[in-house]
């Protein structure tokens, strides 16, 4: 049976590694604002549910309570102890006054049910308010957490990038080097001039090594963003590019904003929340009404158990409580003024964003043509040098230089683009967009 099972093992086609994870940033976004993602999103989720039991708990104040009892006792009594007293007028008889032990049953349910109870009532719907307003703070951690992982993809797509812009570096400078060599085998280049080739290409090596580290801490933090196992291989799909943006006014994107910003819902329902629960202490100094009542048996036993009951109507008054009820109210509405100057603050911080995120994207955008145009100067550049080079009108100096100056040309285009798909971000997440953007 073993020898089978060792055959069974090397017959056995050898098991594949897993490869890298392909990772768009549509992906990325959807996976860190899974219910199991990001740590912001479970916070959230964990708050809204935390609001809904609230909610259950004051809808319970105007539902009825009803509860069940049993109870069985044996006891005895010290009737002296509880002021009885009784004196009989037969001479020699003396009523005890210590009585017991005795048994006693009862078996009973009793309710109660609040008839008219305003300030019930208004903390309920305070309370579905709070659910609503949790639900927009999920909404709005959704927003957030799209925006952190965009920004963070971005970052590792720019590392990529950095990675194979210094890749590139390195193999220009081996060409330079190469051409270098074959000028001085030709008798019309330097020695010096291999030197300082062979500089440049050990300046952009080490470049490359520095690209290569910061990819890997960018992937990092991509995974931690997403809320992913650290030890995830990445392949990103997705590259720098340039997407136009729509022309959008300020007042167009602070209207869009204000309608479609979950954390300003989030802060209007909680304004309004903080209102009713200031309404509802208000209400307390109201009258209530509640009924109350219970059914059952008792007596000394099962066998000799009647059936008793009790009904009532309750009127509570409110009338005296030491201050605490007005204290309470003055809270209360000190906290509705403060969530009224919130909720104008949170707008105000909506049209700076707006108007920042525009600004920004204006720049970045002329950025990404100046980088352009001086990348395209910067390859032509560099192509005259090398056949002037070749032609033995020039130096290496100015090969060098000139490329000295695509390296640059070519890491401008790259933050440039980089910018600008950041400033796209910042213009979504200040209009409340940034999960539709990726889509």
């Amino acid at each position: 049976m073993r020898f089978a099972w060792i055959c069974l093992f090397a017959m056995a086609p050898p098991m594949r590694a897993a490869g890298p994870l392909q990772l768009s940033l549509k992906r990325a976004v959807e996976i860190a604002t899974s219910p199991e993602g990001n740590t912001r999103i479970q916070l959230s989720g964990e708050a809204l549910k935390q609001a809904e039991s609230r909610a259950a708990q004051a809808r319970a104040a105007l539902l009825p309570d009803v509860e069940a009892a049993f109870s069985e006792q044996n006891l005895t009594r010290n009737l002296a102890a509880q002021g009885i007293s009784i004196t009989v007028p037969i001479p020699g008889f003396r009523f005890p006054t210590f009585v017991g032990p005795f048994s006693t049953m009862d078996a009973r349910v009793t309710g109660s049910q609040n008839v008219l109870d305003f300030s019930s009532i208004r903390r309920f719907q305070a309370s579905k308010v709070g659910i609503a307003a949790a639900k927009s703070d999920v909404s709005g951690s959704a927003e957030q957490v799209a925006a952190q992982v965009a920004r963070a993809y971005l970052a590792a797509v720019k590392a990529d990038a950095d990675v194979e812009v210094a890749q590139a570096n390195v193999t220009l400078s081996e060409a330079v080097l190469k051409q270098s060599e074959n000028q001085k085998a030709a008798g019309t280049g330097t020695g010096i001039d291999i030197t300082r080739a062979r500089v440049q290409l050990a300046n952009d090596r080490q470049k490359m090594l520095v690209a290569q580290n910061q990819r890997r801490s960018a992937q990092l933090q991509l995974l931690r963003a997403m809320g992913v196992r650290l030890d995830t291989e990445l392949e990103l799909t997705d590259k720098l590019a340039y997407v136009p943006v729509d022309a959008i006014t300020v007042e167009q994107a602070k209207a869009q904003a204000l309608k479609e910003r979950p954390d300003y819902q989030a802060q209007q329902e909680r304004e309004r929340n903080a209102r009713l629960s200031a309404s509802a202490t208000k209400l307390e100094r109201l009258p209530a009404v509640a009924a109350f009542g219970d059914y059952g048996a008792n007596g000394t036993g099962l066998n000799n158990a009647l059936p008793t009951r009790t009904v009532g109507i309750q009127v509570r008054v409110p009338l005296f409580d030491g201050g605490r009820r007005d204290a309470r109210r003055e809270e209360s509405a000190s906290q509705y003024r403060s969530e009224k100057v919130k909720t104008n603050d949170v707008k105000e911080q909506i049209e700076l964003d707006v108007r920042l995120a525009l600004d920004g994207l204006q720049s970045a955008e002329d950025q990404v043509k100046v980088a352009r145009e001086g990348l395209e100067l910067a390859e032509n550049e560099l192509t005259q040098a090398r056949r002037r080079y070749d032609a033995g009108v020039a130096i290496s100096v100015e090969v060098t230089d000139a490329q000295t100056r695509l390296e640059r040309a070519r890491d401008n285009q790259t933050a440039a683009l980089y910018s600008y798909n950041v400033a796209r971000i910042d213009l979504a997440q200040a209009t409340g967009a940034v999960r539709r953007m990726v889509q």
